[in-house]
């Protein structure tokens, strides 16, 4: 089972979201877009800290249905190919 996202991901939310991916490591490592709509360069953050715990068990995490904006976003901060996404 995937972690689901939500519509919304923002400076609001993003502190939150991050704890709650890292109390369920074991469904981070498929990390579900599929809701993501509102989002900003915040998202990537939460992604990296995730990668860098998963990382340091031997894991990685993997990012799924991933809005095209997201793909670009993460390019333009160089970080595509790091989350899958390239």
């Amino acid at each position: 089972m995937p972690f689901l996202l939500p519509a919304s991901v923002t400076q609001d939310n993003v502190s939150q979201l991050e704890k709650d991916g890292l109390l369920n490591l074991a469904v981070l490592r498929t990390v579900d877009c599929s809701n993501l709509k509102d989002f900003d360069s915040t998202v990537l953050t939460i992604f990296l800290a995730w990668q860098k715990k998963l990382q340091a068990d031997g894991q990685q995490i993997s990012v799924q249905n991933a809005p095209e904006k997201l793909t670009v976003l993460a390019g333009v901060y160089g970080v595509a190919e790091l989350l899958g996404l390239s």
